[in-house]
């Protein structure tokens, strides 16, 4: 019987971790709630069509996430197209966030945005793994007292914000990559329905 090398070993529990992993992201990409993604679509035609803004938000791998979308929708579901969408990841002015954070508090650096742009019929797209993100919470807070339509992108049991938005997009796992993971599966969903989907857009 050959014995295993330590190396052999290792490549064997690496394998192990990476299959599983996928497997699991497989099960994690099977809970997305497709009906809730088609009504954010429409939603967001909608706020297109009429001229409105979207905003979104998110911290760490959400925050990457809300910058990823506005890019596929400013440009890939933008170039090309007679109607464009005027949207804003909150998270893209690091002076913006740097001197709310200094002045005020981290937890405003989003409301206090809002407040300078958002008008009623504007969508807030907030991105919390957790859904407990207090920054998140206080702009979706705003949004809603300003008349905005928001959107909540969700982990776990959805968290605060779950129960604050409109339209909830939950992503029922506990672990954080897999749902950061979905977050942006979604996400793709949504923009590419208007670069591949001509009906749609």
């Amino acid at each position: 019987m050959r014995l295993r090398l330590p190396f052999e070993s290792a490549c064997k529990d690496v394998m192990t971790y990476t299959e599983a992993y996928k497997q699991q992201l497989l099960d994690t990409i099977e809970s997305i709630d497709l009906k809730a993604v088609t009504r954010a679509i429409s939603w967001i035609r909608e706020a297109r069509d009429a001229g409105r803004h979207i905003f979104t938000c998110g911290n760490g791998g959400s925050a990457s996430t809300a910058s990823h979308f506005a890019c596929d929708m400013v440009k890939g579901a933008s170039y090309g197209s007679e109607k464009r969408f005027r949207i804003m990841a909150l998270t893209d002015s690091l002076p913006t966030l740097t001197a709310y954070s200094n002045d005020l508090s981290y937890s405003d650096v989003f409301a206090e945005q809002l407040k300078n742009f958002a008008e009623p019929g504007d969508i807030v797209l907030a991105i919390s793994g957790s859904g407990n993100s207090l920054n998140v919470l206080r702009a979706v807070e705003y949004a809603t007292g300003a008349g905005c339509r928001t959107i909540g992108l969700t982990g776990r049991d959805g968290g605060a914000l779950g129960k604050m938005v409109e339209l909830e997009i939950r992503v029922p796992v506990q672990h954080m990559g897999r749902i950061e993971d979905a977050h942006l599966i979604a996400c793709h969903l949504i923009a590419y329905s208007f670069m591949d989907n001509a009906e749609v857009a």
